[in-house]
């Protein structure tokens, strides 16, 4: 094997290596973008209004 057969290897090496890197940084980031974006959607759902009286029975659907 020759020193251009070697170099070619290595360089071709390297790039695959840092083409995975970058691949694995956008998927890392696009995780974040998606769980803050989760977070804002859970925050955003308005809170129950509180039962009137006690917690049991405080609301009769009497609709029949």
């Amino acid at each position: 094997m020759d020193a251009s057969a070697i170099a070619a290897a290595v360089t071709a090496n390297s790039q695959a290596q840092l083409q995975q890197e970058v691949s694995v940084e956008v998927l890392k980031k696009a995780i974040d973008i998606q769980a803050e974006s989760a977070m804002q959607l859970v925050q955003a759902i308005p809170r129950p209004p509180a039962a009137v009286g006690s917690t049991a029975g405080g609301v009769i659907d009497i609709w029949a």
